[in-house]
């Protein structure tokens, strides 16, 4: 059942990807939908799809990890599409190397997008969703919370968006908001195609030993991720909080 037109989400690294086909998915679902990237620009891709299928979206530009531009966009949203009560904090980056190669930007740029970027869009949108009773907050993690070769900095803020699920779950749920995460597995996306390339692996190499290690025996794709953010965003998910569901096609994690 769709939600109500008036609820906004704020989507953030919702140009291309993962993020796009969640906003793409809130959108269908009956939202207004916030299509924040690092340049508004890039975002437009994706309101275009959505208005072409009959949606709701605007797109705007900042650097969630920049304190005085978040609060900007949330207050644009605000402005534009009324209060923000779903938040899908999806934006993030990769700056892989082995620990004895990674710089101090390398670990820096991670956190403060994956990290940072969370905290400061959760802390300006919150105040909207106390108001209104009802919210809900989604981060995205990822199945290299649980360690992976040569992503110390990733792997650590994808553990770190974890301890900061149930914290805020904690925090909020007394005031109707939820807080929960997914993390998704081996998603065919432009960031597992760069890892590829970076690897200096075929992509069809890649994506053939990938799926040979998924119990379900196939990649996931984007649509698997807004699958299980769709179910948190919605009104049957309100007993659910504080949870981190592995989107990964089997058990491993």
């Amino acid at each position: 059942m769709p939600e109500s037109p008036s609820r906004v989400a704020i989507v953030t690294g919702a140009a291309r990807g993962i993020g796009a086909a969640i906003a793409r998915r809130l959108a269908d679902d009956g939202l207004a939908v916030a299509v924040l990237d690092l340049e508004e620009s890039a975002a437009k891709g994706t309101v275009d799809a959505i208005a072409a299928a009959g949606g709701k979206a605007i797109a705007l530009g900042a650097d969630v990890a920049d304190a005085a531009a978040v609060e900007a966009a949330v207050a644009r949203v605000a402005s534009e599409l009324g209060a923000p009560t779903v938040l899908v904090n999806n934006a993030g980056i990769t700056r892989d190397n082995m620990l004895f190669k990674m710089t101090e930007g390398d670990w820096d740029a991670v956190m403060g997008v994956h990290l940072r970027g969370s905290f400061l869009m959760s802390k300006a949108t919150q105040k909207y969703m106390v108001e209104a009773k009802w919210g809900r907050i989604v981060n995205l993690s990822s199945i290299s919370a649980l360690g992976n070769r040569g992503q110390a900095n990733y792997s650590a803020a994808k553990a770190g968006l974890q301890g900061f699920t149930k914290t805020l779950a904690i925090e909020l749920g007394k005031f109707g908001v939820t807080v929960n995460c997914v993390a998704p597995g081996f998603i065919v996306s432009d960031m597992t195609r760069a890892t590829a390339q970076r690897l200096g692996v075929a992509w069809d190499d890649y994506l053939a030993a990938a799926s040979s290690q998924i119990p379900v025996a196939r990649p996931g794709e984007v649509e698997d991720i807004a699958n299980a953010v769709s179910f948190f965003a919605d009104d049957a998910a309100g007993f659910v909080s504080g949870q981190i569901l592995y989107v990964a096609g089997g058990p491993k994690a």
